[in-house]
């Protein structure tokens, strides 16, 4: 009789075995990997300089001219000689400068009545504010109109130089800028009536689950068991919109692997980007992973970070693709993280990372995590932060309550007092 054959045993244990843990990237390396993916979208578009608020610059912007163009008064009263001043005397007026004209050479012992922002006429060294003059008549043996000056000026005060602000050749705003209002401002200020902008990045965006019910649709009373309202459709759309982005909102679609195919495959022929929540975990149920193999590749693939563990990446034709988590908190978090510096750098963007600022823990979090964490906290009128009770990755309220999110790294405790790496939302959502 011959060795009973263990074969069959063997196999059968080894299908209903759980499938080997997948490997859990480091955020930093997952990041770097993302960035390196998102070359700059072709074709810089020029619009006016009223319409460039937010987007990135694809040009540098050269002054040709001196900002001021001239010396100029930073206040309303009178331009002088330093010399001339003598405590108690009085000095004519004999010019009258308003901003847009200018002025003629200074005679001995005079004063020029000058507005803000009017030119220095020539041998004038300072202005005093008309606060501290007071005006004399003629009447009082003067040819003309004075004025006497209540404190000793100093030379160059309330001057503002030529060119202080921007010299003739400098480079003033750069390529790959995030321009903000006050850089159209300045771009303004130099006779830039249009600029060169990156183009809209194209986002074709959608949710997948069958338990999703859109606000409107379906009163609270009338929800089947099961069902939730499609939050994160809502905050993906408006944060897409202040990333400049142009937004294609496909909806909910079925957790069926058909349906995915086909909303992925007619998404990528006109989109740079395929923006997808729910659906790239692993159950049974969800379809995302086959449906990009299916279709593409699949690069990315759950990253080592709290919450947001189930992030995809991946090429869908010439579209990129990317999956964020279901759980709401998590969608938020991810796209703050990870989306937002990805679509800034496919617009060109030189920066695109939000530096955290060093704030002492008002709470002990006394239970490390394998993974990076983002915790969401909000500053207190102590200068600390306080901690939102449930930092759960379905709470969204954590992250309307929080001022921000703590960037812990993994295996890290915190208790009362320990300095701490904190990212506010004023930055991210910008």
């Amino acid at each position: 009789m011959g060795t009973p054959s263990t074969t069959p045993t063997s196999a059968a244990s080894a299908a209903s075995a759980p499938p080997a843990r997948a490997h859990l990237k480091p955020l930093d390396v997952a990041l770097g990997e993302l960035l390196a993916r998102a070359a700059p979208l072709p074709g810089p578009e020029t619009i006016s300089t009223f319409d460039a608020d937010g987007r990135v610059l694809a040009q540098d912007l050269t002054s040709s001219l001196d900002v001021p163009a001239h010396d100029n008064s930073s206040m309303d009263g009178y331009a002088l000689r330093t010399a001339d001043w003598v405590e108690g005397g009085v000095l004519q007026v004999n010019q009258r400068i308003p901003a847009g004209s200018s002025g003629h050479a200074l005679a001995a012992n005079s004063a020029a009545r000058i507005f803000t922002g009017a030119p220095i006429p020539p041998g004038a060294d300072a202005v005093v504010m008309q606060e501290d003059c007071d005006a004399v008549d003629a009447t009082e043996g003067q040819a003309h109109a004075g004025v006497r000056i209540k404190v000793q000026p100093q030379a160059g005060q309330w001057i503002r130089r030529r060119g202080e602000d921007v010299a003739a050749g400098a480079v003033v705003l750069h390529r790959g800028e995030r321009l903000t209002p006050a850089s159209l401002g300045l771009a303004a200020s130099i006779g830039f009536d249009k600029l060169q902008v990156a183009p809209r990045v194209r986002v074709a965006l959608f949710s997948t689950g069958d338990e999703l019910v859109m606000p409107g649709q379906v009163a609270p009373a009338d929800m089947k068991p099961g069902a939730i309202y499609n939050s994160n459709r809502f905050f993906l759309r408006a944060l897409l919109l202040r990333l400049g982005c142009t937004v294609t909102d496909l909806g909910i679609v079925p957790d069926r692997l058909d349906a995915t195919v086909a909303a992925l495959q007619g998404a990528s022929a006109q989109h740079d980007l395929i923006l997808t929540s729910g659906g790239v975990s692993v159950g049974e149920e969800d379809h995302i992973k086959p449906a990009v193999q299916t279709l593409g590749e699949l690069n990315l693939w759950q990253i080592a970070m709290k919450p947001g563990k189930p992030f995809a990446y991946g090429k869908v034709g010439a579209a990129h693709f990317i999956g964020l988590p279901g759980n709401p908190v998590s969608s938020f978090v991810t796209f703050l993280v990870l989306v937002r510096p990805f679509l800034l750098r496919l617009q060109g963007a030189r920066e695109t990372a939000v530096s955290p600022v060093a704030m002492p823990a008002h709470f002990d979090w006394p239970k490390a995590d394998k993974r990076r964490e983002f915790l969401r906290a909000r500053c207190n009128a102590a200068g600390g932060l306080d901690l939102f009770a449930n930092q759960s990755s379905g709470v969204l309220t954590s992250a309307v309550w929080g001022d921000g999110l703590i960037d812990n790294p993994a295996g890290q405790v915190i208790a009362h007092g320990d300095t701490v790496q904190f990212i506010p939302f004023s930055a991210l959502l910008l």
